[in-house]
């Protein structure tokens, strides 16, 4: 179910960067398994074990800014993250 679940959402994500919901991408990332670090104001820091990467993201009126939907993208390609469990 996760699987399947995991590629709805980075489909979704991956098909239109430019119009995702701040929640929306937050919580995608938490779906591939990173953790909220904490943040002030409008940002929300994510890391992962395993994963140099740290994800920083903005929300913009309730809006997730359209790079950093890609820098996520980016990084669940890298990692292979759609494959793992």
């Amino acid at each position: 179910m996760t699987e399947k679940r995991k590629v709805e959402v980075y489909e979704k994500l991956k098909n239109n960067p430019k119009n995702v919901r701040f929640e929306d991408l937050y919580k995608a990332a938490e779906l591939f398994g990173f953790k909220f670090r904490g943040g002030k104001g409008s940002h929300r820091v994510y890391t992962k074990e395993g994963v140099k990467e740290i994800l920083n993201f903005q929300n913009v009126r309730g809006k997730a800014k359209p790079y950093q939907v890609r820098q996520l993208l980016k990084v669940i390609e890298k990692y292979n993250l759609l494959e793992e469990e």
